[in-house]
Parts: C-alpha cells; structure tokens; sequence
C-alpha cells in the first residue's frame, strides 16, 4: 500500500468496500452483513469482506444458504424490524431469482405504508464482463432497478467513492443497489486510488466532473469512466477538448451537473458497459434532449455493450465491451 501527495492510502475498489463495511458495522451494531460464504475463512468470493466476520463475530456477518430469495427476503424483514442489513448478491446476474422482492418489497413498502415504514437496506453486487465468467455471470443490468422507483442506484467509479457512497447508502432510509464491478476490485494500478480515513460519506445525487474539457461532454458511471477518461487524454492531443461527467449515482441522478455541461459543450455522448439498447444511456440521452434540444449542435451519441449475451471466451469479450476506440469513433462523429 502507497501513500499519496496527499497522505491517504492508495487502495484498490475491494480494500474501500471493506473498510466502509467495518466504519459502518463500528458505528452502528444494527447494521450486519448477510450473503452466501462472506464469513471466514473465505470472507466472500473476491475477499470484500474478509476479516469482518473474526472482528465482529458470525452474528453479524451472517454467511447464508444458497439462495438469494432467502438472502433479501430475511434483509427485508430485517430492515422492516429496525436493523440496516447489507445484503450481497453475489453476482448482479442472480438478482433475477430475487427480483420480486426487491422491486415489489423493498422498493414499494415505505410508499405502501404512507412512509411509515422504512426500508434502510443496501444490496451489494458484482457485475461486469472482462473476466471470462461467461453470459449468466457478467452482466450489468442497472436499467432494471432504476426503471423501479423507490430504489437509489449506485455505481461507484473510484474507491474513494465506492467507500463514501457505501457510507452513505447504509445510513439511508431507503433501500439501495449498489453496484461493484468486478474487473475493478483488485486492480490498484487501473483503478486504485487515495481513500480518506474514517467516515466519510459522498452524498447521492452529486455528479462529479472528473475532467472539464469545452468540446463535448461523456457522460459515464462505474468502470467505464476509466475509459473516458482516456479517450479524453487521447483526443487532447488532436485538439479536442472533453469533459467527463461522472454520475456516481443513477438514482437520484444529477441531471442538473449533465445539462449544464452539455449547455457548455452542445455535444454529449453517454457510456456505459450495459447493453445499448433501453440502456440508462437511452433516458440520459431523452433527457438531453428534452431540455437542450434547440442548444445541441449534433444528436447525442450512445456507446454501450452489444446486443448479445455476453461470450464466455475472454478473446469475445473486447467484442462485446465498448472500448476506448468505440468512444473516440463517437466523439469524432460529432465533432468533425
């Protein structure tokens, strides 16, 4: 572990998800861990919560059978009873099994009972391709929960965000989906960076703009801000100057921090590594240009996944991801 100019440890996505995890189980004992084999020895498949169990005791990270239903039923009635339980999917694929409870249950009880019942859970998962897992075990399926109100989506691009957001999802009111992908976990020299220490809390809603450009704005969440971000560095050189707008959260989502960079730019492309088609992407782009359609002066671009299952063999993957190339091929369209 590095430190930094500014003297905070370089961590990677994974070593941030577990330190929010023990900041929290530390502040308050009504938040407990649930999920299949997250307790010791194996403190889960990628090792986020490793360590969490001998610290706080099998009580409160709870390794569970396998079957997600059981897994968010039991979270549901726990946050019902007053607890702020973090339930891990361990794949976002495995969410289908579980769907009804989230959507039906968790997202629609404090709107059932007048607001006289909350629902303080947060649901974990890993999701993502890039890592050979194949069409039932790689997919980002954001689109779904975010078309459901009554659940905050969140998909953390940076450790240092990962970590605050978590924060803040587990001391919310309201149910949350929190996203984590799973090519980001432990790679510290792609997608490691500076941490604060202690507790501290990103607040929901808070796009952040990682790089101001004046040409045309992207517009991304998650891994694929990584991707932007190099796309950006690599058109500079071209003399084309990109902004890159990270959401952090799609529900609530801050439309408000999109529009005004677009108004700056006139030009907008929207990445995410789900598929294009009824992507996030899609409502982005109508509600660019509901609001800016007579400022913009080209069509907003979409670079998403393709319109497949996801290949198993790695060699297929680049095929199905967009890539650096997809966004640049983007960009240029619209700038030429």
């Amino acid at each position: 572990m590095s430190q930094t100019d500014t003297d905070h440890p370089v961590l990677t996505l994974a070593m941030a998800v577990n330190q929010a995890l023990d900041v929290a189980m530390g502040l308050d004992e009504k938040v407990f861990l649930l999920g299949e084999d997250i307790a010791e020895p194996s403190g889960g498949v990628y090792k986020v919560t490793k360590g969490l169990s001998t610290k706080y005791g099998t009580h409160r990270v709870r390794k569970t059978a396998i079957s997600e239903t059981a897994i968010i039923g039991a979270a549901v009635g726990a946050a019902i009873a007053g607890h702020r339980p973090v339930a891990e999917i361990m794949m976002f694929d495995f969410i289908a099994t579980c769907l009804d409870q989230v959507t039906n249950h968790a997202g629609k009880i404090r709107y059932m009972s007048g607001g006289q019942t909350p629902v303080p859970l947060v649901i974990r998962t890993s999701a993502g391709a890039g890592r050979g897992f194949g069409a039932q075990h790689s997919e980002l399926l954001e689109a779904w929960c975010v078309h459901t109100p009554g659940i905050k989506v969140v998909v953390p691009s940076t450790p240092a965000d990962a970590k605050g957001l978590l924060l803040t999802a587990i001391f919310d009111d309201d149910p949350v989906l929190f996203i984590e992908q799973m090519m980001m976990y432990w790679d510290a020299k792609r997608y490691g960076g500076p941490v604060p220490p202690g507790d501290v809390r990103i607040p929901f809603g808070v796009a952040d703009i990682k790089r101001e450009g004046s040409d045309v704005t992207l517009v991304s969440y998650g891994r694929q801000v990584h991707d932007c971000l190099a796309t950006a560095e690599k058109l500079a050189a071209d003399g084309i100057s990109c902004e890159v707008v990270d959401l952090r959260t799609l529900v609530p989502c801050d439309e408000a921090t999109v529009l005004a960079s677009v108004s700056k730019t006139k030009r907008a492309v929207v990445v995410h590594e789900a598929v294009t088609r009824c992507g996030f992407g899609a409502e982005l782009s109508s509600r660019i240009h509901e609001e800016l359609f007579g400022e913009l002066v080209a069509p907003v671009q979409r670079v998403g996944g393709a319109n497949t299952p996801i290949p198993y063999a790695t060699n297929l993957e680049s095929d199905f991801l967009p890539q650096v190339a997809d966004i640049e091929a983007a960009v240029r369209r619209i700038t030429g």
